[in-house]
């Protein structure tokens, strides 16, 4: 979910954008629609007028629908259709208010006014798109249908809103479109991690992403020159190094003194093995992928380094199945092995080393000695050395390590009751 994390907050941001807005334009058109029939209720005040005049004055049936005719209002008389528009028809709006009504009367005191109060009610209904005003008084109703009004539209709302959520969904759209370099882009990344040397960042774009790549491809072509440079230049000094290394074990034998010939002897004897030590690291930091590995039995690279390592059958003692396998490039991983094989014979005090598969199915190698003085990365640096006298360049671990990070694997180290236990994890 981390890869997609930039994606995954575009998406976010647009379904909370249109949320937002949907949210925004609903209640706006709520809000505009109960404006809207509120300020069309406001007629009722005219019709229940004109028809309580009606009642008051008792005039014909033509008399009122002409008095209603001025306002473009139409009585509905048809019993059938008004019972149909009342039961069927959406109320949208209903209110009850009271009449006041002053009339002059004469009695034996003279004369006086008489205020009557009646409770009337004033439902306005949409029905079949047209307006309906139902006036419901103590001495009867009546249903008016509007001519001059219509109901609601919701038709500029709906666009604005189309339109609104199209520009929004289009300006993502547009983002994601611009982000279809970046992605290509972190592939070629991933694809020159994994050893491919030769793949090209450069892009026609002259956006920011196209001048990252373009910048990008400009620090691979330096890395490539710097890399080939040091291959060459390690490969030359290797060679170089051979031949006087090779003359100068020659011309030791001729000595006459033993003690001179067993001290040069030496000296060149590490000189050969550190140059095999960095002609093995350059092999493994050259190491692109995995074609050259191999499935192999655990038993046999075991063999092979014990060989590798000229050490005595009797000095180390291997517990591990027969059938256990691994993907390994053979060559490495067999002078890895030896590697560690090599320092215990050096550092442990009885000369020994066991070899083993744990519960987790890591390879360890346990020997008894003291503890390391320092914290394993220490002796993993390049040139470290904890002892001299013990003929130690400090290349040992740091190869193994190297050629475990090759395999996906990492070097860990323990100790428990005087011993020492380095663990390929």
């Amino acid at each position: 979910m981390k890869r997609h994390a930039v994606l995954i907050t575009i998406l976010f941001a647009l379904i909370v954008s249109l949320v937002s807005v949907s949210a925004i334009f609903w209640e706006f058109y709520k809000l505009n629609r109960e404006q809207y029939i509120n300020h069309i209720f406001t007629k009722y005040t005219v019709i229940t007028q004109i028809y309580r005049e009606h009642q008051q004055r008792q005039s014909s049936e033509i008399m009122l629908e002409a008095n209603l005719a001025i306002y473009e209002l139409e009585v509905i008389k048809e019993k059938e259709a008004k019972q149909s528009i009342l039961r069927q028809s959406e109320v949208l709006k209903r209110e009850g208010f009271k009449s006041f009504n002053t009339s002059l009367m004469i009695s034996e005191k003279g004369m006086y006014t008489k205020n009557t109060v009646s409770n009337l009610r004033a439902t306005m209904l949409e029905y079949k798109r047209g307006i309906y005003f139902h006036i419901e008084t103590p001495n009867g109703d009546i249903l008016i249908k509007d001519n001059d009004l219509e109901p609601y539209s919701y038709i500029n709302i709906l666009y604005t809103y189309t339109t609104i959520f199209f520009i929004i969904s289009l300006s993502f759209v547009l983002v994601l479109q611009k982000m279809r370099p970046l992605i290509r882009l972190r592939k070629k990344i991933a694809l020159y991690g994994k050893g491919n040397m030769n793949v090209s960042f450069k892009t026609k774009n002259e956006d920011e992403i196209g001048a990252v790549a373009n910048e990008l491809d400009n620090a691979r072509q330096k890395i490539n020159d710097i890399l080939a440079s040091r291959t060459l230049f390690l490969r030359n000094l290797m060679h170089e190094l051979k031949t006087p290394i090779a003359k100068g074990t020659i011309a030791t034998q001729m000595l006459e003194s033993d003690k001179q010939k067993g001290r040069f002897s030496s000296i060149f004897k590490r000189l050969e093995t550190l140059v095999n030590e960095f002609a093995m690291i350059e092999e493994v930091t050259s190491l692109k992928n995995k074609k050259d590995f191999s499935e192999y039995r655990l038993v046999d690279i075991i063999d092979g380094a014990i060989d590798m390592a000229m050490v005595e059958r009797e000095s180390v003692t291997v517990h591990v199945p027969a059938d256990f396998k691994m993907q390994a490039n053979y060559r490495l991983y067999t002078t890895a092995i030896k590697n560690m094989i090599d320092n215990a014979m050096k550092y442990s005090t009885d000369a020994h080393i066991i070899i083993l598969i744990n519960e987790d199915k890591e390879l360890c190698f346990e020997s008894k000695g003291e503890c390391l003085k320092h914290p394993l990365q220490y002796y993993i640096e390049p040139f470290t050395q904890d002892n001299p006298s013990k003929n130690s360049f400090g290349l040992g671990l740091y190869l193994v390590d190297s050629i475990l990070k090759a395999h996906g694997q990492v070097l860990a180290h323990e100790y428990e009751d005087g011993v020492n236990r380095f663990i390929f994890a």
